[in-house]
């Protein structure tokens, strides 16, 4: 007969602490690590990132991403069904439907998340709603709808997630936009909300490093997504293959690449940063005739 001893044990990987784990071994006078099973050991190990907007697109991309490098995913997104459909064809995810939008459910994601996981290592702020229009037709309701998803939610995530992050000296990634660096017609809201997103990840870097906590921002340039497939013409189209020194639509997974790399240990002494990836469009100056009323 075999006899097992059963026991809490508070795991520390690289200095940090994980959850405990009920472990069961065979008994004997001492438990080495040798003991733990195998599959626990690898999810001591693992690294969790929690993204928004994570349905589709980059959000998606990323998560991928982040799957084929070893990492566990918490996926965010309002969107249930889509959610529900995507998260189900991958593994080592879970799916959080929430609204980064509104606070309360902001706090019980993060809850939800670490009480799920242990531990959140990296936060990507990729939710975002795409209004474009001019100016005297943009009013509060519409300017709000805007601001309240690309800049309240990154806030309000960043900030719910900010102490689990000092846990793990995690990693902050923003998700902006060209349109944050330069501006162009019928972006009044747009715009405005990803030039502040590029402050705030700046506030964030300032205070938070001393933490181990690294803040930094992407802002894409025109990738070819579903949806702006769908709403740019062929003469936007071809204006932006004109204007882009790269001569063309960047790919969903080249900005999750970057996303990627400033979350990994590869990144660990960069912080602050506002890295443009837009195949060399922002560097070109104006915006492009095709976008203007």
């Amino acid at each position: 007969m075999r006899f097992f001893i059963t026991s809490i044990c508070t795991i520390f990987v690289n200095g940090y602490r994980r959850d405990p784990l009920l472990i069961s071994v065979p008994f004997a006078r001492s438990i080495s690590i040798m003991d733990i099973p195998r599959k626990a050991l690898i999810m001591m190990n693992q690294k969790v990132a929690l993204i928004t907007g994570a349905a589709r697109g980059i959000g998606l991309a990323t998560t991928e991403l982040f799957i084929e490098q070893g990492w566990q995913v918490a996926m965010v997104d309002r969107d249930a069904d889509e959610l529900s459909a995507v998260a189900a064809k991958l593994t080592n995810v879970n799916a959080f439907v929430h609204d980064v939008s509104k606070p309360d459910q902001v706090t019980n994601m993060v809850a939800s998340v670490q009480s799920q996981f242990g531990q959140i290592d990296a936060v990507v702020n990729n939710a975002g709603v795409a209004d474009f229009g001019p100016i005297e037709k943009t009013d509060f309701e519409r300017w709000r709808t805007v601001m309240s998803t690309n800049l309240d939610g990154v806030f309000l995530v960043s900030q719910a997630a900010t102490s689990a992050l000092k846990k793990t000296r995690g990693s902050l990634v923003n998700i902006a936009s060209i349109s944050g660096l330069r501006a162009s017609t019928l972006r009044v809201a747009y715009g405005t909300s990803k030039a502040a997103v590029i402050q705030l990840t700046k506030q964030q870097a300032a205070e938070l490093g001393e933490h181990g906590v690294r803040a930094n921002c992407v802002c894409p340039g025109p990738v070819r997504t579903k949806l702006a497939m769908a709403v740019h013409t062929k003469e936007i189209i071809d204006a932006y293959h004109d204007a882009i020194p790269l001569n063309r639509y960047g790919s969903e997974n080249e900005i999750a690449e970057l996303i990627v790399f400033l979350c990994s240990d590869k990144a660990s002494y960069i912080t602050g940063q506002v890295i443009a990836s837009d195949g060399g469009f922002e560097s070109t100056g104006v915006g492009l005739p095709a976008l203007r009323v």
